[in-house]
């Protein structure tokens, strides 16, 4: 599993009404480029964000599909990428002094990425996932005012 962690300086509910804003995510998951679709009760277990990956006309459209939640301190889903594959994510929200330390888990779990050694994924994975996280941060200090 690959894990990446930051501190974001806002409360636990800031960070997490980032995350439960499906329409946000092509603004900070890095390789999102388009959100089709976002289920009305996202982020509740089972509902569906329907993105699109790369540039056009070369995009890939699948979804994203929340697996677990608990409401201000953590978000684990389950992302398809066709035919790449798909990865378990999980976000974790702590309350720090300065406001919230973020950890992103990621791990391949099935098509190619999956057939990596865990250290070659994570050759892949940590510096896209800390730039998520730095996008994370950025859009939850400073939302749309950028």
């Amino acid at each position: 599993m690959t894990k990446v962690d930051l501190d974001i300086p806002r409360t636990p509910d800031e960070v997490f009404a980032v995350l439960a804003d499906g329409w946000s995510y092509a603004g900070w998951v890095v390789g999102a480029t388009h959100i089709r679709d976002v289920d009305h009760l996202w982020p509740e277990v089972g509902t569906h964000v329907h993105h699109s990956v790369g540039a056009w006309p070369l995009q890939i459209e699948d979804e994203t599909v929340v697996r677990a939640v608990d409401h201000g301190k953590s978000l684990e889903l389950h992302a398809k990428l066709w035919p790449v594959g798909a990865a378990w994510i999980r976000f974790e929200l702590t309350p720090t002094a300065e406001g919230t330390r973020v950890t992103m888990t990621e791990k391949a779990v099935s098509g190619p990425g999956s057939l990596l050694p865990e250290a070659l994924q994570k050759v892949f994975l940590l510096p896209r996932n800390r730039e998520t996280l730095k996008r994370l941060a950025d859009l939850v200090v400073h939302g749309d005012q950028r």
